[in-house]
């Protein structure tokens, strides 16, 4: 990744070798990188729901051994606590819908030469990155259930995972950014 941006800016910045075209590439880029993850995000959706519905259809053999007619399946023979999606995670829900916010600010002003409010706009968004992070780590120490605990489980920390995953990187990314503004190194071009 720390390639990648080197290259990237490099081109940008000391080369000015990105054309129309080139940009419209790097646009198309992301526009199929965001469809590859939304694939990649159905698939995760598409195992938790073929795993949780039906589960005492006959013609559904695997789910019912892995669950035993019960969704969530019992962990050691008990009932598995799960984690109630209006605590923590509503919480985290609204930091990453914030964020989003707090991003779009930023780009308006972006595109009204604004560097000031930019600056604050990538710092808090940053900031609500890290936040969520730390809270999903959190989550994850609390648990009362690990990876290898049956299928919720793992469909639980394999969506929630590379969610937390795409947020890290992603924070990463908008830091750097926030990182240029702030050396006036991010503004629009005229």
């Amino acid at each position: 990744m720390f390639f990648w941006w080197k290259n990237v800016l490099f081109e940008a910045v000391t080369e000015r070798v990105h054309t129309d075209e080139a940009m419209q590439g790097l646009r198309y880029g992301m526009a199929l990188f965001i469809a590859s993850e939304v694939m990649f995000f159905f698939a995760f959706f598409w195992a938790f729901f073929d795993s949780s519905l039906f589960i005492n259809d006959v013609r559904e053999v695997l789910a019912f051994e892995n669950t035993g007619g019960v969704w969530p399946p019992k962990l050691n023979g008990h009932d598995m606590h799960i984690i109630n999606p209006f605590d923590l995670p509503f919480l985290m829900t609204m930091i990453l819908l914030l964020s989003g916010c707090a991003v779009t600010w930023a780009h308006h002003a972006l595109l009204e030469n604004n560097q000031k409010d930019m600056v604050r706009a990538l710092a808090y968004t940053v900031i609500l990155g890290i936040s969520f992070t730390c809270f999903q780590a959190y989550e994850y120490h609390h648990a009362e259930f690990g990876f290898a605990d049956g299928i919720y489980a793992a469909n639980f920390y394999m969506a929630t995972g590379f969610h937390g995953l795409h947020v890290i990187i992603g924070t990463i990314f908008l830091a750097v950014c926030w990182w240029r503004t702030v050396k006036g190194h991010f503004t629009p071009q005229s």
